[in-house]
């Protein structure tokens, strides 16, 4: 079977891009839905990086009362512009407080929701937004 000049070309491409670009996690993968929880913390990095941006917060473990650091782990920085954040909608020293849910892997990191940053609430995923 004869190949296209077109369908050569696109063959030699896709060869040459990473697997771990062609490939996405899903939500439930990572995050388990049932496993909710509400933290308040100061934000001590932010991580505004493809594929997801992340922030960091030193915040209170409820299972051991220690403070740790949580990964909160949100959507692109493409998606995050489109809901009208900027590279200063969070920064370090901020207080913000949010429900979350955790990793299934029981790590320290979680995929945040209802974000309330210095008092002021901030859409964070398109599914949040025309909420009161």
């Amino acid at each position: 079977m004869k190949m296209s000049a077109f369908s050569l070309l696109f063959a030699s491409i896709l060869c040459t891009i990473p697997c771990s670009t062609l490939a996405h996690h899903s939500i439930s993968a990572e995050f388990d839905g049932s496993r909710r929880i509400v933290l308040s913390g100061t934000i001590t990095k932010v991580e505004w990086t493809n594929p997801h941006t992340f922030f960091f917060v030193d915040a209170k473990d409820p299972r051991t009362g220690h403070i740790v650091s949580w990964a909160c782990e949100l959507g692109s920085p493409n998606m995050l512009s489109t809901l009208g954040w900027t590279r200063a909608t969070l920064k370090v020293g901020m207080m913000v407080t949010f429900s979350g849910v955790l990793a299934r892997d029981g790590s320290y990191r979680l995929m945040p929701r209802n974000i309330v940053v210095d008092g002021n609430r901030i859409v964070a995923w398109p599914s949040e937004q025309n909420r009161p």
